[in-house]
């Protein structure tokens, strides 16, 4: 098998949830084509289907090296293929799904999805993981560890040091991504991971993957405190953790700059395009100025993995779960962005 055939993984989520609902109505409409492939249960999104009204079939595969065998030959370029591929975990049953409750099965499940997809991804059956959402609270009834899909791959991969980006195609066309010193942890926990060892890590893996793209990224950096401490005046960090950090960065010859005012850096990134990127100290420095921004369109990435990894932005909508309503743009941006960084933009430009 080339490596231009090789799909890409996407996770169909917790079963309760929309996630698995958006991959079923995106095929339907001819938004996923034959190279990808999904993880999850074949009974579930047989039976998904048939509660949606959707004509869809599935071609189940037993593991990433056969998702391209089959009927192959009359498939013309942009044309819809005629089965869904699946690789089935046989987890569950029709009778086991339960759109929109919490389900202790479910969570379990989602999990188990991510990590069959994560090892093919890893021994280069597929070319990455897109992954749609799952339940923290209904994993974490199996699995009372389990913090989030972020932690849960950098487990996988044995890799210490990852970092969230989130990115976003803005209303004049442009695009932003915005990246986290800490995410899935208490306020508390995020001040004190405020180093300079961890800022400077955070800064650099921005850097290396947004230069796949662009020459010298321009990156700002937020200050912790309000008004990145105004000289000592709210708080040291700024000028004792995160300055260095940026010090540090500008000596390898990172365009990093800072530490800005949170309350003012996304005004001159989005307004003024000074930035291409912001290193956020935690998880609502980040998320909350992006969503505001562009909630339907905002793709995660996980940096520092040695696979692929996007999501969606969203989570598993339980209240409008299997109703046919979910919006399912945010897949497609996900898959495209996933594309993109496997350095096959024209797969994921349709």
């Amino acid at each position: 098998m080339t490596t231009e055939r090789v799909p890409m993984a996407i996770t169909m989520g917790d079963p309760s949830g929309v996630g698995p609902e958006i991959v079923l109505r995106s095929f339907a409409a001819g938004d996923l084509d034959d190279d990808v492939v999904v993880y999850g249960d074949a009974a579930i999104l047989r039976h998904g289907a048939t509660l949606l009204g959707l004509d869809v079939e599935l071609h189940v595969v037993n593991d990433g090296h056969d998702v391209h065998d089959g009927d192959r030959d009359d498939r013309s370029p942009g044309r819809r293929p005629r089965a869904l591929q699946v690789v089935d975990l046989g987890l569950l049953a029709a009778g086991d799904h339960a759109p929109g409750a919490l389900d202790r099965r479910a969570g379990a499940a989602a999990r188990q999805y991510v990590v069959r997809a994560t090892e093919d991804a890893l021994a280069g059956r597929v070319a990455g993981v897109v992954t749609m959402p799952m339940n923290k609270e209904a994993t974490q009834l199996t699995d009372p560890a389990f913090v989030g899909h972020t932690e849960l791959i950098a487990q996988l991969c044995g890799v210490p040091r990852v970092t969230m980006m989130l990115t976003a195609a803005l209303a004049d066309g442009s695009s932003l991504a915005v990246t986290h010193v800490s995410t899935h942890c208490s306020l508390r926990e995020a001040i004190e991971r405020v180093r300079p060892a961890r800022v400077l890590d955070v800064i650099e893996m921005t850097d290396a993957t947004l230069r796949r793209f662009l020459p010298r990224p321009r990156i700002a950096v937020c200050g912790l405190n309000p008004h990145a401490g105004e000289h000592g005046l709210f708080g040291v960090e700024d000028a004792e953790q995160i300055a260095p950090a940026i010090a540090q960065a500008q000596a390898a010859a990172i365009d990093a700059s800072g530490p800005h005012p949170a309350d003012t850096v996304f005004h001159q990134a989005v307004h003024r395009h000074r930035y291409d990127a912001i290193v956020c100290m935690y998880h609502d420095q980040g998320h909350g100025p992006m969503k505001l921004l562009a909630f339907d369109t905002g793709v995660n990435v996980t940096l520092g993995l040695p696979i692929i990894r996007t999501s969606v932005d969203h989570g598993t909508a339980f209240d409008i779960a299997w109703q046919g309503i979910a919006f399912t743009d945010s897949l497609r941006h996900a898959l495209n962005y996933a594309w993109k960084l496997a350095g096959r933009v024209e797969a994921g430009a349709r």
